[in-house]
């Protein structure tokens, strides 16, 4: 996938904030679903592509704008000529290297202050790695941390909804700090257990075990604890991983796969084989 600086970030178009909903409660970190209509009818985002979001930022040096990404959350819709967009924000900080000082994060919290009735910048559509299989039998193992999990929903829904009778196993393991903040598979916005019903589908969580205490998630665990279905996903040769997450997770997902190939040899040549058929896809951010 380009860098972000790589992207074409002309021509621009303008979006209305239609809702902004925070999905976690006020003891876990602030996640909202907002919601978009784009103005401009030119504009098309399907499912296997994102969009970029640019933000003022006022500095010493004057103003500019950050461009940051941000995957379709959920189906897109048009009507009257106009696109709706949903997508995923958790509002973020970062502390300066040089003061230690703790800021907020530009993009995320301009974007979780909006308002219904706002407007933004966007720019794009922009390619996604993630695309669905011709081969309705195909096998997919996709793995979303946090926010991670909104190209996977969207990509599920069109799937069911549109591609239909599909017969490959979807394995979708999301991972979160705790189930407070598990979107989608909880009991106010549980999204995903419309597709319970599938033979072919299981959404596994992958919880932190002390939350409180930075503990990694345990997705290693998640997807050990399903050995004998995974390694007979990895055997076929129609199978596809797709990881959207944080760099630390990479590391993870190596000695999880080690593990369930019992031999860390055989998993990076599984690996290889995997990139080498543009069968592995990544997000990492």
């Amino acid at each position: 996938m380009s860098h972000l600086a790589d992207l074409d970030q002309r021509p621009h178009f303008h979006a209305k904030v239609k809702q902004s909903k925070r999905l976690t409660p006020a003891e876990a970190d602030e996640i909202r679903e907002i919601t978009l209509e784009v103005q401009e009818p030119n504009f098309d985002c399907a499912v296997d592509q994102s969009f970029g979001v640019l933000v003022p930022h006022e500095s010493e040096f004057g103003t500019s704008f950050h461009h940051r990404l941000y995957s379709v959350a959920d189906l897109p819709d048009k009507k009257s000529g106009k696109q709706t967009l949903k997508m995923l924000v958790k509002r973020c900080a970062y502390v300066d290297e040089f003061s230690g000082e703790q800021y907020p994060g530009v993009a995320s919290s301009f974007l979780c202050d909006r308002q219904p009735g706002d407007r933004i910048l966007l720019t794009g559509p922009h390619g996604l790695p993630f695309e669905v299989p011709e081969d309705k039998t195909a096998n997919l193992i996709l793995i979303g941390m946090g926010t991670g999990i909104a190209p996977f929903r969207a990509f599920i829904k069109h799937i069911y909804h549109n591609v239909k009778d599909w017969e490959g196993k979807i394995k979708l393991f999301y991972g979160a700090k705790s189930g407070l903040e598990v979107l989608y598979m909880n009991d106010q916005e549980d999204d995903l257990k419309n597709y319970y019903d599938q033979e072919t589908f299981e959404a596994i969580q992958a919880l932190s075990p002390r939350p409180h205490m930075n503990d990694p998630i345990a997705l290693e665990e998640a997807l050990t604890d399903r050995t004998k279905d995974i390694l007979e996903m990895l055997n076929q040769t129609n199978t596809y991983i797709y990881l959207a997450g944080y760099e630390q997770v990479k590391e993870l997902l190596d000695k999880a796969f080690s593990t369930i190939m019992q031999s860390n040899e055989k998993w990076l040549l599984r690996k290889a084989e995997l990139i080498a058929g543009k069968k592995w896809a990544e997000i990492i951010y």
